[in-house]
């Protein structure tokens, strides 16, 4: 049986398509089996990001480890009984379709709600959340007071997580580990950040999730996407020496891997 990742967060900006190609990357390295899915059929970040990857490996001749990308299955609506949702049929039928034979399925969620999304959600034995170190975004978890000290209650995504707990439970499925990732986190210590910090750990407590460290803000995730390369990539393309930054972010990336505990999987790169 799969464990099946959802990288999802309604709020764009976060990284969620950078976490998930890094992450997906990481396991097939790794020796797992991965396959991926991207439910933004508009924009397909992640898609593309595979695309990417296949197009510059075909010219450059690498062999580089690669998730294997699917897209959705069409489903023919008349073959539905009255009140049944095409996109949950797309996404369990996808899911049914790759789950013999993978290890780990990654699905990368739109930055919005969808239908699709909220479907993923409630299929999710592992929920990464990547967050921006930000209290614009936080608010999507939970409303603050105007100090940004007291939780006054769960916001619009935490209720959608709580919804498709609720839903496992009734199938009679494991809990969704929730992860929630920081992600984009600046250098230096400040005042916002501790601030952060703070309401995080309450707000774990309460709505029940971990707090994962994620990526710092590097101009090198924005250089990787066109030739669809990671971090784990650069000396397998000729970089000899890792500069400090790029150093930095390996690390940052098997820290992220490892809080993950995810089965079977030891970050030895």
């Amino acid at each position: 049986m799969a464990h099946i990742i959802v990288v999802g967060n309604e709020k764009g900006g976060a990284g969620k398509s950078t976490v998930s190609m890094h992450l997906a990357t990481a396991l097939a390295r790794l020796g797992h089996k991965v396959s991926a899915l991207d439910l933004d059929l508009r924009q397909r970040s992640l898609g593309r990001y595979i695309e990417n990857r296949l197009n510059f490996d075909a010219m450059a001749g690498l062999g580089l480890p690669t998730p294997a990308f699917h897209e959705l299955p069409e489903i023919d609506a008349t073959t539905l009984d009255p009140g049944e949702n095409v996109y949950d049929h797309r996404l369990s039928a996808a899911v049914a379709q790759l789950e013999p034979d993978a290890d780990f399925i990654l699905i990368d969620c739109p930055g919005s709600h969808t239908r699709l999304s909220q479907v993923a959600h409630s299929l999710a034995d592992t929920l990464v959340t990547p967050l921006n170190d930000s209290f614009i975004d936080f608010d999507l978890l939970a409303r603050t007071d105007a100090g940004g000290e007291k939780i006054l209650g769960p916001s619009v995504y935490s209720e959608m997580v709580w919804n498709a707990r609720q839903l496992r439970a009734q199938a009679g499925l494991k809990a969704i580990d929730w992860v929630v990732m920081r992600n984009r986190l600046g250098s230096q210590r400040m005042v916002n950040k501790e601030k952060m910090e703070r309401a995080l750990d309450r707000l774990a407590s309460r709505i029940g999730f971990r707090v994962a460290p994620g990526f710092s803000e590097r101009v090198i995730f924005r250089e990787l996407f066109p030739r669809g390369l990671t971090l784990l990539d650069l000396k397998d393309i000729g970089v000899k020496q890792l500069n400090i930054s790029n150093v930095a972010a390996r690390q940052e990336l098997r820290d992220m891997i490892r809080a993950l505990e995810l089965p079977g999987v030891e970050p030895d790169f």
